[in-house]
């Protein structure tokens, strides 16, 4: 098994750059109201007051979260 990737393992060649990159990246997705609105916006682009009512949040909220 010698030279064998693991599942998920982290490249030895990945810098520290692309790192931050990547957990940046999955921060966004680290709070739920951001998927409840990524989830309203799959079917097509919405206003904010259309995905308060979608979502059940308010407007200080899903403004912070666009």
């Amino acid at each position: 098994m010698a030279g064998k990737k693991q599942p998920g393992a982290v490249p030895a060649e990945m810098t520290d750059e692309a790192l931050d990159l990547i957990a940046a990246r999955f921060r966004v997705l680290g709070e739920s109201n951001r998927l409840k609105l990524i989830r309203a916006l799959e079917s097509g682009e919405r206003s904010v007051s259309e995905l308060m009512l979608a979502t059940g949040l308010s407007q200080a909220n899903t403004s912070r979260h666009l």
